[in-house]
């Protein structure tokens, strides 16, 4: 026998409100496994975002500014 074969006829034996609990659990399992796929998926496309935002970067061969561009400016408050 199949486990939501056994799972449909034990909370058929449950009075109906308490068929109405089960049926809430199930719902929150699911949306549970749902965020967790999310996370999955995500975590698969982040080193690809990284890789692509990073393309070409490698290649740049001078700076673009030099140290002579740099300027330490202080303020007195």
């Amino acid at each position: 026998m199949k486990v939501a074969e056994n799972i449909n006829k034990q909370v058929q034996r449950l009075p109906e409100h308490t068929q109405a609990e089960v049926l809430d659990f199930v719902e929150y399992l699911l949306t549970k496994a749902e965020r967790v796929q999310a996370r999955e998926e995500e975590q698969e496309w982040t080193p690809f975002s990284l890789a692509s935002a990073m393309r070409g970067i490698e290649e740049e061969t001078e700076p673009e500014y030099t140290e002579g561009d740099l300027e330490e400016r202080f303020t007195s408050s």
